[in-house]
C-alpha cells in the first residue's frame, strides 16, 4: 500500500509537529498538575520533558536556524530577533517550572502536597499560555520562511544537529505525542531522522508513552 506523502516541505511538517507537541505537552502538564490521582513521579517526568525539549527547541532556533534564515532573507532579522526576545521570557518561565520540587519524600503532608501541585499548576499554566501565544506569533513568519528560504539539504543538516543534541529526557513521550498530533505519514517523516540503533526501540517507546500518557490523563 502506498503511503500518502506529506503535502508540505519536510521543514514545515517537522516544525509544525514540534510546535503541536509543545502545545499538547504544556497543556497536559497544566491540566494534570492538580489531579490527586496523578503521581508526582509522572508529573516530574512530563515536567522534565517539557523543560528539556522546549528549552532545546528554541535554543537551536536562536543559535542555528535563525542565522540560516537571515542569511537567505536579511529582511527577516528584526522579526526573528523579536521572537528570540520571547524565548528569553520562556526561559524565565522554564526556570520557575523546573524549580518546583516534585519528590514524594519532600512532601510532609496533604497540605504540602496540595501546595506543591498548585505551584506546579501555576507555573505550568503560565508556560502553557506563553507557549501558545508565542507560537501564534512565530508560525506566520517561520513556516513561510522555511518553505521559501531553507533548502531541503540545509534543513536536513539542521535537523541532524537538533537530533544529535536533543537531551535524552523521556524521549518516549516525544514519540507518543507525535503520534497524537500528526498523521502516520508525517510522524514517519519526522522519525526517519532518528539514529538507526533507536528505530527498533520505537514499538516499546510507543507502548511506554501510551501507558504514561494514560496515567497523566487519569481524570479524563
Amino acid at each position: 500500500m502506498t503511503k500518502e506523502a506529506p503535502e508540505h516541505p519536510t521543514a514545515v511538517v517537522e516544525t509544525r509537529l514540534a510546535h503541536e507537541v509543545h502545545r499538547a505537552a504544556t497543556t497536559l502538564l497544566a491540566d494534570a498538575a492538580v489531579d490527586p490521582s496523578v503521581p508526582l513521579t509522572a508529573l516530574a517526568q512530563l515536567r522534565d520533558f517539557v523543560v528539556a525539549n522546549l528549552g532545546h527547541h528554541h535554543e537551536t532556533e536562536d543559535n542555528d536556524l535563525w542565522p540560516r534564515i537571515i542569511a537567505a532573507a536579511p529582511d527577516t532579522r528584526h522579526a526573528l530577533e523579536a521572537l528570540s526576545e520571547q524565548h528569553e521570557r520562556l526561559d524565565e518561565e522554564l526556570d520557575v517550572l523546573s524549580a518546583v520540587i516534585l519528590r514524594e519524600d519532600a512532601v510532609a503532608d496533604g497540605d504540602a502536597m496540595a501546595a506543591v501541585r498548585t505551584a506546579l499548576r501555576d507555573a505550568a499554566a503560565a508556560l502553557r499560555d506563553t507557549v501558545h501565544e508565542h507560537l501564534a506569533h512565530e508560525e506566520p513568519l517561520l513556516l513561510p520562511a522555511l518553505r521559501d528560504h531553507i533548502s531541503p539539504a540545509e534543513w536536513q543538516d539542521f535537523a541532524r544537529r537538533v537530533i544529535a543534541t536533543t537531551p535524552p529526557v523521556a524521549g518516549h513521550l516525544m514519540v507518543g505525542l507525535l503520534d497524537e498530533v500528526g498523521t502516520p505519514a508525517e510522524v514517519e517523516l519526522v522519525l526517519a531522522g532518528l539514529p538507526e540503533p533507536v528505530r527498533p526501540l520505537l514499538p516499546a517507546m510507543r507502548r511506554q508513552a501510551a501507558d504514561d500518557l494514560r496515567v497523566l490523563r487519569a481524570a479524563s
